[in-house]
């Protein structure tokens, strides 16, 4: 496994780590907009999103969208979006960042119910393709280009 870590790092690549809560969601630290965040990191969700909570907090700039979310807290659920965001998680930096913000209520009420900490969004599979993520699930840690 020390090899692959001398690939990547020779590669450009930025290692992250990240925790395994009890409910078995991977979870980070990221910055929005110079504003840390726990996040849950998600190769299921198709774009990172925000809970309409967590608006003020990352100073988003949210405007109303007619895409409606889908996913385990179930369909055609209302979404806002932002753009122009800067994310940074570790020291790997994106400086146009568009996110996704919709009710992620059930979510937190789910981790919560098994003594989780709630979370800000999710990083899902737009930012995993940007930075052509590598997961080290043993290990704790992902890779970012």
């Amino acid at each position: 496994m020390e090899e692959l870590q001398k690939i990547l790092k020779k590669n450009k690549y930025k290692k992250i780590q990240f925790k395994v809560s009890k409910t078995q969601h991977l979870l980070i630290k990221a910055m929005i907009n110079g504003i840390k965040g726990n996040f849950i990191l998600d190769t299921g969700a198709s774009t990172s999103c925000v809970g309409y909570e967590s608006v003020a907090k990352f100073n988003l700039k949210a405007k109303d969208s007619k895409t409606k979310a889908s996913g385990a807290g179930g369909n055609h659920i209302d979404t806002q979006l932002s753009k122009n965001n800067k994310l940074q998680i570790g020291t790997w930096k994106e400086k146009d960042f568009n996110l996704v913000i919709f009710d992620l209520s059930h979510v937190n009420f789910a981790l919560t119910q098994h003594k989780a900490k709630p979370v800000d969004g999710i990083i899902g599979a737009d930012i995993l393709l940007e930075g052509k993520a590598i997961i080290d699930y043993y290990n704790h840690c992902f890779y970012l280009k």
